[in-house]
């Protein structure tokens, strides 16, 4: 989640020179490219069942393609502020999705963690606009900042943007769900590579349209540099470690480590982009961390073991 935060940031100048589906389209390419060998079923492992490919299509389906659809459009509609409230929903989501699809005990201290991440990233996002806005911004890519007409009848733009990046809570709180679950009878580099595919799969026909009409010959040295590094980083190493850190601790408790994307964005911008930061950015970052120490400090070890 650090590293995705990082990502995230550092994608600004690339969604200034690429299209945002072209490059949605060159990162699946190149991770895929990067992974081939990792596609290969190892010996020890069962055939993929239907039920399994299904899981596969929507972790890709909900993780990727639908997540970046209504984060793109909702940001676009509604304020940084808004989305940056609305997403610290994420870990509380993750955990009553354990709950009610994986059947997993949530203790009261993982609650507790859980209440901390919501309350450092509600108070990341209420102390100053421009964080949560490079954070977002990075995922919005290039698409209008004004504000566009009314889509749709009696519903105004800020309530429809606000529900597309609810929806895009769902679909992150899927994705560590249904990741869960496939870390049962997969293993994290096979799942890595496979939700790439889908995710290839799923963008071609945008990425193709956009590269058929899109100067290559304008994107420069560095930024062909940077668009490998996102590639591999969005790609590969935080999916791969993601699927990894799913396969040892519950969803639910994994889920509280999204609270460290939204601090990584904000430390990227301070360190890399020139951001000043607040005394009450200083704060949410305490009381969010706070959240991770009690979601991974060691439990009562039974004596009669």
């Amino acid at each position: 989640m650090s590293l995705v935060g990082s990502y995230v940031a550092l994608s600004k100048p690339l969604v200034a020179a690429i299209p945002v589906f072209l490059l949605a389209w060159l990162r699946f390419g190149i991770g895929g490219l990067a992974m081939l060998h990792w596609l290969k079923k190892p010996a020890d492992e069962a055939p993929l069942t239907p039920q399994t490919q299904r899981l596969l299509f929507l972790e890709s389906f909900l993780g990727n393609f639908l997540f970046s659809i209504c984060m793109l459009f909702g940001v676009s509609l509604t304020s940084a502020v808004s989305a940056g409230v609305i997403m610290a929903a994420i870990p509380a989501v993750v955990a009553l999705m354990s709950w009610v699809f994986l059947r997993e005990r949530i203790s009261g201290r993982v609650w507790l963690a859980v209440g901390c991440a919501a309350l450092g990233i509600g108070l990341l996002a209420l102390s100053k606009n421009e964080l949560p806005e490079q954070s977002l911004h990075g995922l919005g890519g290039n698409l209008a900042s004004k504000p566009p007409a009314q889509l749709l009848p009696g519903i105004s733009n800020a309530w429809l943007g606000n529900l597309l990046v609810f929806g895009a809570v769902l679909c992150e709180a899927a994705y560590a769900v249904i990741g869960k679950r496939l870390t049962g009878v997969m293993g994290p580099k096979r799942i890595t590579s496979l939700v790439n595919l889908w995710g290839f799969a799923l963008v071609t026909p945008f990425g193709a349209y956009m590269a058929w009409h899109f100067n290559f010959a304008s994107v420069s040295a560095p930024m062909w540099l940077l668009l490998v590094f996102y590639a591999l980083a969005a790609s590969v190493w935080t999916v791969w470690l993601w699927m990894t850190g799913l396969k040892n601790i519950p969803a639910s408790q994994g889920g509280v480590f999204t609270v460290m994307l939204p601090i990584s964005a904000a430390l990227v911008g301070v360190w890399v982009l020139g951001e000043h930061l607040s005394g009450a950015q200083m704060l949410a970052f305490g009381v969010a961390l706070a959240g991770v120490v009690l979601a991974t400090l060691p439990g009562r070890v039974d004596k009669k073991q």
